[in-house]
C-alpha cells in the first residue's frame, strides 16, 4: 500500500473499539489513519456481560494481561454457561455447557461414546459437566489459573463490566493512534458512485474516508440508513425481542460460570461480577408484557421489595443481508443480533473483524473478496442461530404457551433438521459436524452438550450391559479431580489480581 487509507469507524462501545484495536493493531506499520466517531449522548448500557473463550485470544493478540483489564471492568472468569428448568420433562433439573481445554482430548471421546450408547438406550452416564475438565473447576469454584508445570492449556471466557470495558479498549485504542471524536454524525454524504464520501458531525466537521465500519449499534446508521442494506428477521423461530435488566448484590464467592435459568416465557441470566450480579429476563413480547416481565423476574431474584430500578430494552433478532456494501462494513449490533443464550456476541465482532481485515488485505485493500466475505459471515451467523434455536426446539416445559409454540415450531434450517435427524436415527453425528468444523463456533462436543444436557434420548432398554461405561471404565472422574488439584479457589485468584495487580505464578 503507497497512498494512506482512511477508515472511519461510526460508534463506539465494546464492537467499535473492539474493531478499532484490531485494525490499529494489525496495520500499525502501513499508511492507514483511523478514526472513530462516537456520539456523547448514547450512554453505554453497560450491563454485566459474558464472553466466550474468543474474549481471551483477543487480549492475547493484543497482549493485554488479564491484571490490567479485570480489576477495572469487575471481572470474573467463566468456565461453563449452566442451563436450569429448560428441560423438566426428560428428568433433567440443569446441566453445564463447558469451555473446552486441551485436557479434554482425553475424556471427550468417552463423553460421545456414552452418548451414542445412551441413544442405544443402555444406562450409562451422560451429564456433560462431569467429562470436561471445566466442568469440574466450575463445580468447584476453582479459577482456570494453572501453576507453569500444568501441561495443558486452558480456555475460558469471562465475565464483565460491558461499559467498563468499552472505556478500557477506548482508552488504549486512543494511545495506539486511533482519533477519537465524541461527536454526533447528522448526514452521510454519498459518492457520485453510490459508496459513502464522507460524515457530517453535529459540529460542522467534515470526515473524509476511504472506507467506513459501521459499530452504530441496532439503527444501522450507515448499511441500512445510507446504503439501505435489508435487514432479514429471525422472528420465525428466535421469538424473544425484549429483556428487563436488574442488578443485585454481588456474591462473597462468585462463581466460575453463568446461568441461563428457563422462566415462564423466556429465561434470565444471572452474571457474577466482583461488585454486582448483572441479571436479565430475555422474553418475548407477544407473550409477556413488560410489567409482569418485570415482576418475574424480581421474583426470581428475590428483589420484589428492593429499591433497584430495572431497565427495558427492546432488540431485533436477524441479520444483514451483507455485512459488507460497497465501501461499508458492518460490525457488532449493526450487522444483526442473536439474543445473549450462549454468549457468542463477542465471538462474532472478533471473527467478523478478523475476516475483514484478511479478506481487505488479500484483495490489495479493495473489494475483490467481499462475496465471499460476506458468504462466511452470513453462514457463520447461520450455525450461531442453529444451536440456539435448538435450545427451544428440545426444551420439554409445558408450562406455558410460549414453551410449548417453541417445541412445536417447524421452522428449522436444512442444516438443524439434518443435526437432528442424524441425533434421533443414531447416526454418527460426529462425523457429520466435522465436515462443517469451519462453519460453525460449536463443534461436536458442544451438540453433545445440549443434546445430552436436555435429555433428548429414548427411554431405557430392557437389557442393559455392565461393560459400555467409558466414564467409570476410563476412570474419568479420578483424571479430573487430579487435574482440579492445581487450581486455587476463584476467590482467591480475583483477591489478588486486585490487591497486587498480578496473576500467581
Amino acid at each position: 500500500m503507497s497512498a494512506q487509507l482512511r477508515l472511519a469507524i461510526v460508534g463506539g462501545g465494546t464492537a467499535g473499539w473492539m474493531a478499532a484495536n484490531l485494525l490499529a493493531q494489525r496495520w500499525q506499520n502501513l499508511p492507514v489513519q483511523i478514526v472513530l466517531i462516537e456520539s456523547p449522548d448514547i450512554g453505554t448500557i453497560g450491563v454485566g456481560e459474558g464472553s466466550t473463550p474468543t474474549l481471551k485470544r483477543f487480549f492475547e493478540m493484543l497482549g493485554i494481561a488479564e491484571a490490567e483489564w479485570m480489576p477495572v471492568c469487575h471481572a470474573t472468569y467463566k468456565l461453563n454457561i449452566r442451563f436450569s428448568g429448560w428441560s423438566p420433562g426428560s428428568g433433567v433439573a440443569d446441566y453445564g455447557h463447558p469451555f473446552l481445554t486441551q485436557v479434554d482430548v482425553h475424556t471427550e471421546e468417552a463423553f460421545t461414546r456414552n452418548c451414542g450408547n445412551r441413544r442405544l438406550g443402555l444406562d450409562v452416564p451422560t451429564r456433560p459437566d462431569d467429562f470436561f475438565l471445566n466442568g469440574v473447576l466450575a463445580a468447584n469454584g476453582k479459577a482456570p489459573i494453572a501453576p507453569a508445570n500444568f501441561p495443558f492449556r486452558l480456555e475460558y471466557g469471562y465475565h464483565f463490566d460491558s461499559g467498563l470495558l468499552g472505556g478500557f479498549l477506548r482508552d488504549r485504542a486512543t494511545a495506539a493512534g486511533v482519533r477519537h471524536l465524541a461527536r454526533r454524525v447528522v448526514e452521510v454524504i454519498p459518492a457520485d458512485n453510490g459508496d459513502i464520501a464522507a460524515l457530517m458531525t453535529d459540529q460542522g466537521e467534515l470526515v473524509e474516508a476511504d472506507f467506513f465500519i459501521d459499530c452504530s449499534g441496532f439503527t444501522a446508521l450507515l448499511m441500512q440508513g445510507a446504503l439501505g442494506v435489508p435487514f432479514r428477521s429471525f422472528r420465525s423461530n428466535l421469538f424473544n425481542d425484549a429483556a428487563v435488566v436488574l442488578p443485585s448484590p454481588a456474591t462473597a464467592i462468585p462463581p466460575v460460570e453463568t446461568r441461563a435459568s428457563a422462566l415462564s416465557n423466556g429465561w434470565a441470566w444471572s452474571i457474577p461480577l466482583t461488585n454486582r450480579v448483572g441479571n436479565g429476563y430475555v422474553y418475548s413480547s407477544d407473550f409477556l408484557s413488560a410489567d409482569k416481565a418485570e415482576a418475574e423476574l424480581r421474583a426470581h431474584l428475590g428483589l420484589t421489595e428492593a429499591d433497584a430500578s430495572a431497565r427495558h430494552l427492546k432488540f431485533r433478532v436477524g441479520q444483514l443481508e451483507r455485512h459488507w456494501e460497497r465501501n461499508c462494513v458492518a460490525i457488532g449490533l449493526a450487522q444483526g443480533f442473536i439474543e445473549p443464550l450462549e454468549a457468542t456476541a463477542l465471538h462474532l465482532v472478533l471473527n467478523t473483524v478478523e475476516q475483514f481485515m484478511n479478506a481487505f488485505e488479500s484483495g490489495g485493500f479493495t473489494a475483490r473478496h467481499r462475496d465471499t466475505f460476506n458468504e462466511t459471515i452470513t453462514d457463520r451467523i447461520e450455525r450461531v442461530r442453529d444451536y440456539i434455536v435448538a435450545h427451544y426446539k428440545l426444551n420439554t416445559r409445558s408450562d406455558t404457551d410460549y414453551w410449548r409454540v417453541n417445541r412445536e415450531n417447524a421452522e428449522l434450517s436444512s442444516n438443524l433438521e439434518q443435526i437432528l435427524d442424524t441425533w434421533f436415527r443414531r447416526a454418527d453425528l460426529v462425523a457429520l459436524l466435522e465436515g462443517q468444523r469451519e462453519l460453525s463456533h460449536f463443534g461436536s462436543a458442544s451438540w453433545h452438550c445440549l443434546l445430552a444436557g436436555y435429555g433428548a434420548f429414548p427411554a431405557l432398554a430392557t437389557e442393559q450391559r455392565s461393560d459400555v461405561d467409558f466414564y467409570r471404565d476410563r476412570d474419568i472422574a479420578r483424571f479430573l479431580d487430579g487435574c482440579a488439584l492445581n487450581f486455587e479457589d476463584h476467590a482467591q485468584v480475583l483477591g489478588r489480581m486486585k490487591t497486587t495487580g498480578r496473576m500467581p505464578k
